[in-house]
């Protein structure tokens, strides 16, 4: 083999390896785009001075679960059924009207996201009717997310 040849299989050899890492960097970056996560967060004390109280979630993109402070999520749209503690003496509804609620989050990376019920007051609410409350998103702010891997 000539010295042409060989600085030749080098220079191949060479761009092969840079692009190998470069796949393997890719790799990663798309990989790191799937472990995307953000935050819901069901443990804040909303101010009631603005009509906002705290939930229980009793479901998680319809799969039952146990209502927990924190829920890390992948990046995306995610649907949560809620139900509202709401305590206010201004509230005449009967305990049979407190039925569920889905309050549908699309979470984005590195972001929480505190839900909370908003209670209405343009009107008088009493008896059976159960349109005196919306889950809602009350705060959004940045956080750092990391979800765990599997065991």
């Amino acid at each position: 083999m000539n010295d042409k040849t060989l600085g030749h299989t080098c220079s191949a050899k060479v761009l092969l390896t840079l692009i190998v890492i470069i796949g393997l960097i890719s790799g990663c970056a798309s990989s790191d785009n799937a472990n995307q996560c953000g935050t819901v967060s069901a443990y804040l004390k909303p101010d009631p001075g603005k009509y906002l109280y705290r939930i229980v979630v009793t479901h998680l993109d319809g799969v039952p679960v146990i209502s927990r402070p924190n829920y890390v999520l992948p990046v995306g749209e995610h649907k949560f059924t809620v139900v509202e503690l709401i305590n206010s003496p201004e509230l005449k509804v009967s305990l049979s009207a407190r039925g569920t609620k889905i309050l549908t989050v699309n979470v984005e990376a590195d972001q929480r996201y505190h839900i909370g019920a908003q209670m209405f007051t343009d009107k008088i609410y009493v008896g059976r009717n159960s349109d005196f409350w919306q889950p809602v998103v009350f705060q959004q702010e940045s956080h750092q997310c990391e979800i765990d891997p599997l065991p």
